[in-house]
């Protein structure tokens, strides 16, 4: 992808609620990589959207922030996260821009693909401003392996990312990503309308150096 996404498509989304990628629950591959310990420490979700993950793992106990620069998400995280009766910390915040930590675990579900590759190694900075030597930095993104929707990106593109100095990529895993097919999507899938789908995908983990 040669730019990053309009921002206003994710306010509209959330105004409207149509986001494709808000399916009432966490994505299994985040769930998975708690399970198997991939999560410690002081945690950062960023572009924490609906907020299913800050809640998840607020839930279990983990010292975690969610941040996301639209308003309308952090409304919706807050008032999710009060209807699930879980005590979650959710700020506006610019993934580009960011501050405070240090963090031990970074959990970025579906942010790292939305941004051009200028915006990508703003984000890549400011991860590793905010946090601490030896931090784990997962990454859930949309591959460009085989049917899907949305701004899908290759292998190369995160190997590249974290392939600077500051970063040691640990390693690239084959992962699906949960959504909702809408329109143009669902038909270019097969599918009905509004079906949920299991879509390509990669798990990436770099560690902060």
């Amino acid at each position: 992808m040669g730019t990053s996404l309009d921002r206003t498509v994710f306010d509209t989304a959330y105004e409207e609620n149509a986001a494709p990628w808000v399916i009432g629950e966490p994505q299994p591959a985040i769930v998975e990589l708690e399970r198997r310990g991939g999560i410690g420490g002081k945690v950062l979700d960023p572009g924490c959207g609906a907020g299913e993950h800050t809640i998840l793992l607020a839930e279990l106990g983990y010292d975690v922030l969610g941040v996301d620069f639209s308003r309308p998400a952090i409304e919706r995280a807050r008032a999710n996260a009060a209807e699930h009766q879980v005590e979650a910390r959710f700020e506006i915040a610019d993934a580009l821009a960011l501050d405070g930590g240090p963090y031990d675990t970074v959990v970025d579900s579906a942010l790292f693909h939305v941004f051009g590759p200028e915006d990508r190694e703003k984000y890549v900075r400011s991860l590793h401003a905010v946090c601490r030597p030896g931090a784990a930095v997962h990454v859930l993104a949309l591959a460009d392996t085989g049917p899907g929707f949305g701004p899908e990106i290759s292998e190369a593109v995160v190997r590249e990312a974290f392939g600077v100095p500051g970063w040691r990529l640990e390693g690239i895993e084959e992962r699906r990503y949960r959504g909702v097919a809408v329109g143009e999507h669902a038909a270019a899938l097969g599918v009905e309308e509004n079906a949920v789908v299991d879509l390509p995908a990669w798990l990436a983990r770099a560690t902060r150096l």
